[in-house]
């Protein structure tokens, strides 16, 4: 499918087919998708969470304002940034790299002494907020293969996190949730699917020079 007929096709989709699921390909397109989207210096702070339980799903409606996308949508996906961003974390992330790359010591000790130098001076709410910033790229992209691959989606910041947080036990494991995207496919019924695109004429949005 062209990249930009994709763009043109997707929506933030109010109502999905509640009797239509995603096949497993899909979600393991979805996954490995996941798992490639690019961060911040490779240190990947984020988790997935992909949700097929229709009872989970209705109880996260509850917490989400009511919207009912959340209980209707075929899975649930809810991305959290890990918590625990520290020395251990990046010296991990280093010892993939020496695993996969057979990245020689001398090579990365400069790169990862500073990194961690870098961290050590970051206070919590700049960790948390760097962190954030990684979760938006991963939805934005995501965004972006779902269309590609005819997948409904509808990203979301309105949800009470706390309360996400506690019925998905995240705090146990050392994540917060950040935003969440039920995705699945359109009923035939939602208006919306086709309404026109509002977007600011290009002249307003692009700046170029030379070419």
């Amino acid at each position: 499918m062209d990249t930009v007929a994709a763009m043109e096709w997707r929506y933030a989709v109010k109502k999905f087919d509640n009797e239509r699921i995603l096949p497993r390909e899909k979600i393991e397109i979805i996954k490995k998708a996941f798992q490639l989207i690019p961060s911040s210096s490779g240190l990947q702070p984020n988790r997935l969470l992909i949700i097929q339980d229709k009872t989970l799903q209705k109880k996260l409606e509850k917490h989400s304002y009511y919207q009912k996308q959340v209980a209707t949508a075929s899975h649930l996906l809810v991305f959290c940034i890990e918590t625990g961003v520290d020395t251990n974390f990046i010296k991990q992330k280093f010892e993939l790299e020496m695993k996969i790359r057979n990245t020689p010591e001398e090579i990365l000790r400069p790169f990862r002494e500073n990194l961690i130098r870098d961290f050590e001076g970051k206070g919590p709410s700049e960790k948390e907020f760097w962190a954030i910033n990684q979760v938006y790229l991963a939805m934005g992209n995501l965004l972006n293969i779902c269309a590609i691959e005819r997948i409904d989606a509808c990203p979301m910041e309105g949800f009470d996190t706390k309360k996400y947080d506690s019925a998905l036990h995240l705090e146990e494991k050392g994540l917060k949730s950040i935003l969440a995207m039920p995705i699945g496919y359109r009923a035939t019924d939602d208006k919306f699917a086709g309404f026109k695109k509002v977007r600011r004429p290009m002249e307003d949005l692009v700046i170029e020079w030379g070419g």
